[in-house]
């Protein structure tokens, strides 16, 4: 069982209202409530100490992390795992600053938030250097880059119906966090408006354009090596049922990105699961004369480093206008992907003398089967059966129903190609790429499922690296009791920096780290650690996914990436 804080009843000073008395936080907590929101993650500051005041006489739970960035990737992982809005508690200045690295990733894979952040008092604003503390000369352009859009309320009146538009925003394709800001005196000072009572926030439609779902049909009707790359935003649609439909009416071979991982079935017969930036997958993706992308830019990895070089006609479907034939022409299909696929999958009507396609001679379903043998001969012949074991032993170990965060370490960058989510889901930080994701994002899961009544120990995956970044929300999980196993691969330093040194340099420079004996550590914290073996790592998960609150496993080991194939040999 989690447990959960009560929100921090704090006594405002200056002139505010009296002690006990509604003021605009209550008009936040109040519409949070209405909207939804159960749990809010977050660090007290000065002058968002009305939200917290209004939070005691309110109904959220909050969960306090020990650092900015870590509250964000908390609120991250609590939408991932539970489907619903995360919401974040920002205080002003460098509390607010600190969260924009975990609002990235957020930003970048498309995850819905409502960021509320304290602002100095109103007299303050527009960059009058007042020297009020905390000041910036305009505290929202900072975040800018990282939601999709920034709000200041200067009037209580106004706070209801701007949460309600944020959270709107937030749940609407494409997803991702909003950023209000409420000065101080605002959240502080008494209040006229009434307890709010109901509130609505109702996703924007988003469907395909009638022309280009009929254009879209004609050619998958013509083509003859059809394939598909389904990229995260299949998930976020939830577009799975459709895509399954489709790839099984076409006979067409699916892949997945790292962000995709999960949204097909990972053993279908019609299934290249996840190794997209393997060339012989590359290959197959090459030679299809349509390829339908669904929720990805065909970016970085999807494509293989850039190296992907289409010669068929390429469909794209994203909510993101901007991400439309940004690497690629193609017909693009701006709209939600399950409202996208959901269209196609009835237009798509396929003829028994059309369901025939021909990869050279070769069945889709072979065709699949050999890609993926040919995949397992190049990593056998690597050396690195140490590295294949190792993540066979972990995904043995972890319930088939789990769900796994993954920091930016090798374990992760194999895990986006070799990870099968089962019945639980993959989740990693591979959106913005930012080190410390995994843990506080497991916390913000686990807390998540627990408040949707669906509790269930999470598990999260970091290097000794990355977990530096997030070694103090161990205190978060031990103060609220939460079910989260935490495997630490420890290798002495920046693991994969150190091997894209090595292979492009010969040598390696600052990627050596000195760090604390992890389980020592942990158990300072009042977790239980352990040490392992890698050949151990199997059971020493199976014992923490068996215990209460969270656990620590340390494994220190070297684990080695697979040789590229977008680099000449």
């Amino acid at each position: 069982m989690i447990d959960f804080d009560p929100g921090t009843a704090a006594a405002p000073a200056g002139d505010s209202a009296p002690a006990g008395a509604r003021n605009g936080g209550d008009l936040v907590v109040e519409t949070l409530e209405a909207l939804g929101a159960k749990t809010v993650f977050g660090i007290p500051g000065q002058h968002a100490l009305g939200l917290f005041d209004a939070m005691g006489r309110g109904n959220l739970q909050f969960v306090s992390s020990r650092v900015e960035n870590n509250s964000a990737f908390a609120a991250d992982g609590y939408s991932r795992a539970t489907g619903e809005v995360g919401v974040l508690f920002l205080s002003t200045g460098p509390g607010a600053l600190t969260s924009l690295a975990g609002l990235q990733e957020a930003y970048a894979t498309g995850v819905p938030m409502v960021v509320v952040a304290s602002q100095i008092p109103l007299e303050g604003l527009g960059a009058r250097r007042k020297g009020m503390l905390h000041q910036l000369d305009d505290q929202k352009a900072s975040a800018a880059n990282v939601t999709k859009s920034q709000r200041l309320i200067q009037h209580a009146s106004g706070i209801p119906s701007a949460i309600q538009d944020a959270w709107t925003e937030a749940i609407s394709s494409p997803q991702g966090p909003v950023w209000i800001e409420i000065p101080q005196n605002v959240l502080l000072d008494p209040i006229m408006v009434p307890p709010v009572e109901d509130a609505l926030a109702e996703a924007a439609d988003n469907p395909p354009r009638v022309e280009l779902v009929r254009e879209a049909v004609k050619w998958l009707q013509g083509a003859k090596r059809p394939a598909i790359i389904a990229g995260g935003g299949t998930r976020r649609g939830r577009a799975e049922k459709s895509l399954l439909s489709i790839a099984e009416k076409l006979r067409a071979p699916v892949i997945c990105t790292p962000g995709g991982n999960g949204a097909f079935p990972w053993n279908h017969e019609l299934s290249l699961q996840s190794w997209v930036e393997d060339r012989y997958m590359t290959d197959v993706l090459e030679d299809a004369d349509v390829l339908v992308v669904i929720g990805s830019s065909l970016g970085e990895v999807t494509s293989n480093y850039f190296t992907f070089e289409p010669r068929g006609r390429i469909i794209q479907i994203d909510a993101e206008p901007r991400v439309l034939e940004s690497n690629r022409p193609g017909l693009g299909i701006r709209a939600d992907a399950g409202q996208a696929l959901a269209a196609l999958d009835e237009a798509l009507v396929i003829e028994p003398v059309q369901a025939r396609p021909d990869w050279h001679g070769t069945p889709p379903e072979d065709l699949v089967k050999e890609s993926l043998a040919k995949v397992r001969a190049r990593l056998e012949s690597q050396d690195l059966g140490k590295e294949l074991k190792f993540m066979a032993d972990i995904r043995e170990a972890v319930p088939a129903d789990m769900q796994t965060f993954w920091d930016m370490t090798i374990s992760a960058y194999w895990g986006w190609s070799c990870w099968d989510a089962r019945e639980g889901q993959f989740h990693s930080a591979q959106g913005a790429g930012g080190l410390g994701y995994g843990f506080p994002a497991a916390i913000g899961a686990a807390v998540g499922l627990e408040t949707v009544g669906k509790p269930g120990r999470v598990l999260a995956v970091s290097g000794d690296g990355s977990s530096m970044y997030s070694i103090s929300e161990l205190a978060t999980a031990k103060q609220h009791n939460v079910p989260v196993t935490w495997l630490i691969v420890d290798d002495g330093g920046y693991g994969i920096l150190r091997e894209y040194m090595v292979g492009a340099f010969g040598t390696a420079t600052a990627t050596e780290l000195a760090r604390p004996d992890f389980v020592q550590l942990a158990e300072a914290f009042g977790v239980p650690a352990t040490r392992v073996a890698p050949e151990d790592v199997g059971e020493a998960l199976q014992a923490g996914f068996a215990a209460d609150g969270p656990n620590v496993v340390v494994v220190e080991t070297l684990l080695k990436m697979f040789a590229p194939t977008h680099l000449p040999e």
